[in-house]
């Protein structure tokens, strides 16, 4: 069991995910969410946003802060080699 996190202020959880693969897919799907956001003009991205990967007992597994680029299409912050599968999840 792994839980996601975002740890900008306030930090809250933002789901569970019963595989890294998922949580990794979570994560990027909050990213590309926040991105959306920031094209919007909803919010303020200039401090960036900040998840974390835990695992079961809440020791950090995975951090990734990100700052939207809305001169551009979203990317996917997940490559395929922390997939583990070579797959990309568009």
């Amino acid at each position: 069991m792994f839980e996601i996190w975002e740890t900008s202020e306030p930090a809250r959880l933002i789901s569970d995910a019963g595989s890294l693969k998922i949580a990794l897919e979570k994560v990027d799907t909050m990213c590309r969410l926040r991105h959306d956001q920031a094209a919007a003009h909803v919010g303020d991205p200039a401090e960036g946003y900040h998840f974390e990967i835990r695992d079961a007992d809440g020791k950090a597994l995975a951090r990734l802060s990100y700052v939207p680029d809305t001169s551009r299409d979203y990317q996917s912050v997940v490559v395929d080699e922390m997939r583990g599968d070579g797959h990309s999840i568009s």
